[in-house]
């Protein structure tokens, strides 16, 4: 009888701690209990706009990493169209060239613009055509055009031949 009321007496007592520390433990509560879903935000965030200074030091700096750029995607194009990548990358080699030749031509005077303008329309006429031959069926004479452009473009506005028309400074357009 001793033995049986001292089992009882353990599973009151173990059960009584229990709920006691069950009771008392408030982070316990608070981790079962669902939080609203509409809580507003107290703190809303300031966008404050930050200017920040130019990369580049001089506009004939800026004229030859643009011409860098350019020569690096039209390359990758290039290659791209050799080796019969994806539609995919061929499209994001040329806009990526045609933007770098854009940045190009903002660095050159008006009359020199021009010239970059009617190569820029060349490239995205290469860019719609190479867009639509889905197999690339023609891609080695889309190739051979690239090719040409990229030499035309190198003999007609690398720094040498152009370092007369690039601008004085950036704000100048």
């Amino acid at each position: 009888m001793k033995k049986q009321m001292a089992g009882t007496t353990a599973v009151f007592i173990i059960g009584g701690i229990l709920v006691m520390s069950f009771m008392g433990c408030e982070a316990l509560g608070k981790k079962f209990i669902r939080k609203p879903k509409n809580q507003e935000r107290v703190n809303e965030p300031v966008l404050v706009p930050q200017e920040y200074p130019s990369l580049y030091k001089t506009p004939e700096e800026a004229y030859k990493q643009y011409l860098f750029y350019w020569k690096s995607w039209q390359d990758e194009f290039i290659n791209s169209l050799l080796y019969r990548s994806s539609s995919k990358k061929r499209a994001t080699c040329v806009e990526e060239a045609a933007k770098n030749l854009s940045f190009l031509r903002n660095l050159l005077t008006p009359e020199k613009q021009q010239g970059v303008d009617e190569y820029i329309r060349q490239l995205m006429v290469l860019k719609d055509a190479v867009s639509k031959d889905t197999f690339a069926m023609s891609s080695d004479s889309y190739r051979m055009t690239a090719e040409k452009l990229r030499r035309n473009i190198l003999r007609d506005y690398s720094y040498n031949a152009v370092k007369e028309f690039v601008i004085d400074d950036f704000g100048t357009n």
